[in-house]
């Protein structure tokens, strides 16, 4: 056993890639149905809201960081250990141009979990809506991005996809666990 080998859990080695590949390959463009329908929500939201009192959400709010960012933090180490054992034994270039991150033994339900993942995370949204704070452009357009991105990505094993994954995980993790006590204070 090499010393930069990893240790998978149960749920990991028992996590069947092969059939995840295959359901996005078949459902993949109902990220566009998930986008539609969460831009139309948004619209939609903002008028009701016009008429309407902001709601108070500290508590829902905190629960929610605290999920994506407990989510996001096993998602980081998971990915960036898996990445960092490629990069160490692999070098640069494999970590980058490899499609191995989709089907390795950790990352491989990682990966799929990440992808799932921007689904409910366009409930971010709801939060700025509901509680009638500054929705900016680049919110929306950013969580659309990356659904469509992350849903057509995956069904092919897009090169480069475990560093995407990675860093959007280490993002994720700073960015909710600083939002949990956060939201408590909003």
């Amino acid at each position: 056993m090499s010393v930069l080998a990893l240790q998978e859990y149960e749920f990991e080695r028992q996590f069947n890639e092969e059939e995840a590949i295959r359901w996005m390959q078949e459902n993949w463009k109902k990220s566009f149905l998930f986008s539609a329908l969460y831009a139309a929500c948004i619209l939609g939201g903002r008028h009701v809201m016009k008429q309407r009192e902001k709601f108070e959400l500290r508590k829902p709010l905190v629960l929610w960081s605290l999920t994506l960012a407990v989510f996001s933090i096993f998602g980081a180490i998971r990915t960036g250990s898996y990445m960092m054992l490629i990069l160490m034994s692999k070098g640069l270039k494999q970590s980058v141009c490899d499609q191995s991150f989709y089907n390795g033994p950790v990352s491989k339900f990682w990966a799929y979990a990440f992808v799932l993942s921007k689904a409910p995370e366009l409930g971010d949204t709801l939060f700025i809506v509901l509680r009638k704070q500054k929705l900016i452009f680049l919110h929306w357009y950013h969580h659309i991005t990356v659904l469509l991105y992350s849903w057509y990505s995956y069904k092919d094993m897009v090169a480069g996809g475990g560093w995407f994954m990675t860093m959007n995980y280490l993002v994720h993790a700073v960015m909710y666990s600083y939002y949990c006590p956060a939201g408590g204070r909003l």
